[in-house]
Parts: C-alpha cells; sequence; structure tokens
C-alpha cells in the first residue's frame, strides 16, 4: 500500500509540474508583446541633429515596450543610394519604415505604398507631396515636421534688429524641396524690412567651404537653414566665419552646439520621439498613418552660443540676457 502510495504521489506531482511547464510555454509564445518588429532606418545623412532624432525614436518604442530590430542605412547624400535603400527595406518586408529628413521620406514613398512609413526632420511634407494635408495625411504615411511656424520669422526679426547691415548669405541645396520652401519662408518673412537675401546652391557637402569663402565681403552674415547637406559640413561655414567675423545664425539648436552663434529652435530628440511613439500606435494595430495628424515641435526657444559670438566679433547686447538660453 505504502509503494502504491507513493507511486501516486509522484504521478499527481509529474502531472503538476507539467501542466506549470506548459503554462509558461503557451505564456512565452502567444501574444504580441512577445513579437520582434523589424524597422528599416533611412537616413538621408549623419549629423547630430538627426542622430538625435533617431535615438528619441528609438526611446519612444523602447518605453512603449516593443521588441524591435533596426535596419539603419544612411545614404551619404547620394540619392541614388537613398533610393536602393528604401527599394531594400520592401524587398525585406519590414514592419515599417522610419524616415528620417525629406529625401529619405520621399525615396521610401516611391517604393512603397503599402509598408507604414513614419518621418521625421521633413520640412514642408505637404510641399514634398508626401501627406494631402497636416490634419489629414492620407496613405500609408505620418510623422513630425522640423518647421516651427516662429521659428524662420522670428529668426528674421532678430537679424533686421541686431545685424548691422542687410544682406544674408544663404548656402542651401537647391536639389533638397525642404531646403527651397524653407528660403522662400525667409523671404516671405523678410517683406517689410530692408533684408535681403544673398543666395549661393550647393549640390555637396565638398563644396560648402567654397560656396562660404564666395559670400565674403558680399554679405554681413550667414543664416544656414536645416539643409541635410550644409548642416552636415557646418564646420566649413564655421571656420569662415569665424576667420571674417562673420555672425552666423543657423536653423537648430544642435548646430549652436557646433558653433553658430544663434537659433530660435528645438530639440530634435522631442520631434524624434514624437515620431516613435506614432510608429507604436501602428505597429501594435491601434492607429494607421492616414489617421494620424502631422506633428509640429512643441517648443521653440532661442539659444546664443557666447563663445561664438566672441569668435566671430559679435558685441554683446544686454537684451539678450532676458531674451536667450546660453551655451558658453
Amino acid at each position: 500500500m505504502k509503494w502504491l502510495k507513493m507511486c501516486g504521489a509522484l504521478l499527481l506531482a509529474g502531472g503538476v509540474l507539467a501542466g506549470c511547464s506548459g503554462e509558461k510555454t503557451t505564456k512565452e509564445t502567444s501574444g504580441e508583446k512577445e513579437k520582434t518588429y523589424k524597422v528599416g532606418v533611412t537616413q538621408i545623412v549623419e549629423h547630430p541633429s538627426l542622430d538625435a532624432a533617431f535615438n528619441g525614436f528609438k526611446k519612444a518604442l523602447e518605453e512603449k515596450g516593443l521588441k524591435v530590430e533596426y535596419d539603419v542605412q544612411i545614404a551619404q547624400g547620394d540619392m541614388n543610394n537613398n533610393q536602393t535603400i528604401a527599394n531594400n527595406f520592401v524587398a525585406d518586408g519590414v514592419d515599417l519604415i522610419f524616415a528620417n529628413s525629406t529625401p529619405s521620406a520621399l525615396g521610401a514613398l516611391n517604393a512603397t505604398k503599402d509598408i507604414p512609413i513614419v518621418f521625421t526632420s521633413v520640412t514642408d511634407p505637404v510641399g514634398a507631396k508626401l501627406v494631402q494635408s497636416m490634419e489629414q495625411p492620407g496613405g500609408n504615411v505620418t510623422g513630425t515636421t522640423d518647421t516651427h511656424p516662429d521659428a524662420i520669422p522670428k529668426t528674421v526679426q532678430f537679424i533686421d534688429q541686431f545685424v548691422d547691415g542687410n544682406r544674408v548669405g544663404m548656402i542651401y541645396n537647391a536639389g533638397e524641396q525642404n531646403s527651397v520652401a524653407q528660403v522662400d519662408a525667409v523671404k516671405k518673412a523678410m517683406e517689410g524690412t530692408d533684408l535681403t537675401i544673398v543666395p549661393v546652391s550647393v549640390s555637396t557637402s565638398a563644396e560648402v567651404k567654397q560656396a562660404a569663402e564666395s559670400l565674403v565681403g558680399k554679405v554681413d552674415c550667414f543664416y544656414v537653414i536645416t539643409d541635410n547637406t550644409v548642416v552636415s559640413a557646418l564646420e566649413s561655414v564655421i571656420q569662415v566665419a569665424n576667420d571674417q567675423d562673420i555672425p552666423l545664425f543657423v536653423g537648430e539648436l544642435d548646430s549652436v552646439k557646433r558653433g553658430g552663434f544663434a537659433a530660435y529652435g528645438f530639440d530634435y530628440y522631442d520631434i524624434g520621439y514624437e515620431a516613435g511613439v506614432m510608429a507604436a500606435d501602428i505597429l501594435e494595430g491601434k492607429k494607421k498613418p492616414a489617421e494620424l495628424p502631422v506633428q509640429y515641435p512643441q517648443k521653440l526657444k532661442l539659444v546664443i552660443n557666447k563663445k561664438a559670438a566672441e569668435e566671430m566679433g559679435i558685441a554683446w547686447r544686454s537684451e539678450w540676457d532676458s531674451m536667450a538660453e546660453f551655451i558658453e
């Protein structure tokens, strides 16, 4: 009898253990929380602002608890590479494409009308024909823009008020739609002032220094907008500005940290993070891109680099103490 009781106890214990083991296996293999999503990341060039946006994007997905495998591809400013990257993502069947810049987003949209695309660092999504409207994107694309409606008007106002002279040198890539849109916005903001732009177009980052040098003696300040080609070679413009005592205004805060004099801007990390929140909703099936309005940056501030001001021979104005945040 003892032997029978012992056998029964062992069988019962074995059944309980087997049941527990089976339950654990079911939990581990069921539910979308365990799924690993594949996200293709396409970025036109490497520079601090775009890199910060990607870091914000990743952080948002991490905080949402999603497991993500990233395939990160940099086009190095080459439009053929840019399109090939997008085409390869479609062939690989990624779950979502994160397009970090206007050319990146356009390449992705050219490649697919089915795979969700979330962009950031795009200046004019409607003008670039990425979306039908900011409120109702339509199609398979949405994201966050790097244009705050007040950024360019406030910068132009600052230049008009505090810079001696009226000639503003602008170096940009005319092949980037976002840059053309910004130059047009600068011209519009200058209406009613005596400011005028002196433009120089470049095609590659290797041409940026020569373009800056060509403006010496012809301009009273530089204004570098959020042009990926120029920003990726910003140090070339900074060198000319420092050597020639020409104030350099820039379009985003990372460029101030790198040595630009001043910018009305925001943190690219933040717009990347907001894009990541949108991507999480899309991946989890909560929303479709067409249902998510394009978002503007939420915060805008003036930041001045005091060391850059000294390097460029800019006399400090007491009014700036209450207007701006500072980098020493």
